[in-house]
């Protein structure tokens, strides 16, 4: 299924403070593997690592979910999050299946719990819901981001050990879908 959304016209320029999207370029790389770092450096901080070994494994690693990412979803939107043209995160997502794929949503470890991930997620709702669309993801059973999930309505589908799969449907009980104030839950 082709992506059905409208073109959209240029954005306004975001409120100060507020974040903006914009598609990932080739100089985002290294702004995008701090980021895969930040988050995966406590996974791999109790092998018996040098800094070098740990830095030659996040790379590799970085390298192939980077590898599984454009293959399994060549047409994937590849979004940067920015706040003041700083770049804070990254935003990936599929629109070109009869279900959106979030296929990575992760922001810089400062900017976390500040209520910024949920309202870029409730956007995204907002637009598939209009379009009728359900939204899918996987997340790690660890993962904090999967009581932000729950919050916006997003129901485990299947449980794949390390990973749930999850999904929202803009059909579900009002008091499921986005809207009311995630953050304090």
């Amino acid at each position: 299924m082709a992506d059905a959304r409208a073109p959209a016209a240029a954005p306004p320029a975001p409120p100060p403070g507020a974040v903006a999207l914009r598609p990932e370029r080739a100089d985002d790389a290294p702004f995008v593997f701090q980021l895969f770092a930040q988050t995966r450096a406590a996974m791999f901080a109790g092998l018996p690592l040098g800094a070098a070994q740990l830095d030659a494994l996040l790379r590799q690693q970085f390298q192939l979910q980077t590898t599984q990412y454009r293959h399994g979803f060549p047409q994937a939107e590849r979004s940067i999050l920015e706040v003041e043209a700083q770049p804070i995160g990254r935003f990936y997502v599929d629109w070109s299946t009869p279900v959106v794929r979030v296929i990575d949503v992760t922001l810089l470890a400062e900017w976390r719990g500040q209520g910024r991930g949920g309202d870029l997620l409730r956007r995204l709702l907002e637009e598939t819901a209009a379009a009728g669309r359900t939204v899918g993801l996987h997340v790690e059973r660890d993962n904090p981001a999967r009581r932000l999930y729950r919050r916006l309505g997003f129901r485990v589908i299947h449980d794949k050990d390390i990973y749930l799969e999850m999904e929202w449907r803009p059909d579900a009980p009002e008091e499921r879908r986005p809207g009311r104030d995630d953050r304090a839950a």
